[in-house]
């Protein structure tokens, strides 16, 4: 490989000829050479959002040349546009306040505009990575702001759409399965009836519920450090800096995002993120607990519960012949198992604040980014290939529903708690039908039992 010689503030270093990165970037690769986890391209998109906004309004400003902000911002859309993927090697385990991953972009974009003014790489000259690429900004407030631009980007486009998805099949499936009067089941034991439908509901009203938390904490999320510079004052920036540069910001995205009000807490703690992965992890939790009614719904299919039957989509066992198992359930119950663990990594992070500055960005927006991407990824298979394909075993439902005890608790305001009890444990110990225990004990005669046992009607208020 051949390699260029360039200077830094620490004295010479050789960068790859090729590179469009620089110095800072080489001493990084060869300070951190930790684990595989690369920062996500999102945040890099994001960067060049942010790079080129900031250019456009610093010569508004009248602090960058006209000359200057072309080559940027030329630069910056190439970027955005994906050519230079390749020049972003550093590692989430860098320094705490993504100022490598800063300067990377800086480099890249004061490279290729050094090059697009006919310079070689390297040379800092017209555009300067610092001095012209980072002008009015620190990492300590771009970085965040990559970071609030990134996550709230593929929420709004990826995450909640997925959800709403998932929540419209479930609302479709709850009214197709209004009828289906089944056992409902509390402790893992036969309960009262409920119908399929109204089981569904609830998974729909859970998911409506996580949609909801996710919209809410996006205010927060919103909120942009860019303008606090390195601490919060916003030293070295013009006073109508900030304002201007969310608007730009605005412009590109067409997302309402603000300026932090204030940018001591956007920069020193991350409650925002923080925040949003906890509605991530109680997302999780719900999803946790749709999957796992789902797979103990379709057990059996033979000898488990079977009351209703998932789409067929691959062989299930190696070496059971006509085995299928419920693994879509199995791949979201995964993920919502990694997204739980994220959240905790998410939580310390965010707790990491000394004085003015968290230093533990990167590792929290690796982590939130990649449960929002799990989350999106498993919610979209899940609606398509296991839920909008679920059928009902009417046969099964209606042979438990017909052994169920627990529909003596119609009789309780007919003839009190310890007689209807004394009906269903004899009919339990004696393997006889609750009606037939009842008649024999002379509670009820056969017809007063059937007018007052209809499981249909037991699934709504009433007496």
């Amino acid at each position: 490989m051949e390699y260029r010689q360039e200077e830094d503030s620490l004295g010479q270093v050789r960068v790859p000829a090729s590179a469009y990165y620089g110095a800072q970037t080489q001493r990084s690769r060869e300070n951190f050479n930790i684990g595989q986890e690369k920062i996500p391209l999102q945040v890099i998109r994001a960067y060049g959002i942010i790079k080129k906004a900031a250019a456009k309004v610093n010569c508004q400003l009248g602090l960058l040349s006209r000359e200057k902000q072309k080559l940027i911002d030329k630069a910056c859309d190439e970027l955005l546009a994906g050519k230079f993927n390749q020049e972003f090697p550093l590692v989430v385990w860098q320094t705490g306040s993504g100022t490598q991953t800063n300067m990377n972009v800086n480099e890249v974009i004061s490279n290729r505009a050094n090059e697009l003014a006919g310079e070689k790489k390297g040379s800092k000259t017209p555009v300067h990575p610092n001095d012209d690429v980072n002008m009015s900004q620190s990492s300590n407030d771009t970085f965040p702001t990559a970071m609030s631009i990134s996550a709230v980007r593929l929420i709004e486009e990826k995450l909640i759409p997925a959800l709403i998805e998932v929540k419209q099949i479930l609302e479709e499936k709850s009214k197709q399965f209004e009828k289906d009067v089944k056992v409902g089941r509390t402790h893992l034991m036969d309960a009262t009836p409920v119908t399929l439908g109204q089981e569904f509901s609830g998974y729909k009203s859970q998911i409506s519920h996580g949609i909801e938390a996710l919209e809410k904490n996006l205010e927060h999320l919103k909120e942009l450090a860019l303008g606090a510079t390195a601490v919060g004052t916003g030293l070295n920036t013009h006073r109508d800096y900030a304002e201007q540069v969310v608007k730009e910001i605005n412009s590109l995205t067409g997302i309402n995002f603000t300026s932090a009000p204030n940018k001591f807490e956007a920069i020193a703690a991350h409650d925002d993120l923080v925040k949003t992965s906890g509605a991530l992890k109680t997302l999780a939790a719900s999803l946790l607990k749709i999957s796992n009614d789902i797979r103990w719904l379709a057990s059996g299919p033979r000898c488990g519960l079977g009351e209703i039957e998932l789409p067929v989509n691959e062989p299930g066992s190696s070496i059971m012949p006509g085995k299928v198992n419920p693994t879509q359930a199995e791949a979201l119950i995964q993920v919502c198992i990694q997204v739980i663990g994220n959240d905790t990594a998410i939580t310390v992070a965010g707790s990491q604040g000394n004085f003015e500055l968290n230093v533990c960005k990167p590792v929290m927006i690796y982590n939130l980014l990649q449960s929002i991407e799990l989350l999106a990824d498993s919610c979209q298979s899940f609606a398509n290939k296991c839920l909008k394909g679920i059928k009902v075993n009417k046969a099964q439902i209606e042979e438990y529903l017909k052994e169920s005890l627990m529909l003596v608790t119609a009789l309780n305001p007919i003839i009190g708690y310890d007689k209807a009890a004394e009906i269903a444990n004899k009919a339990y110990g004696e393997d006889k039908t609750l009606k037939e225990a009842a008649v024999e004990l002379g509670y009820l005669t056969a017809e007063e039992f059937e007018e007052a046992v209809k499981p249909g009607e037991m699934t709504e208020p009433g007496l």
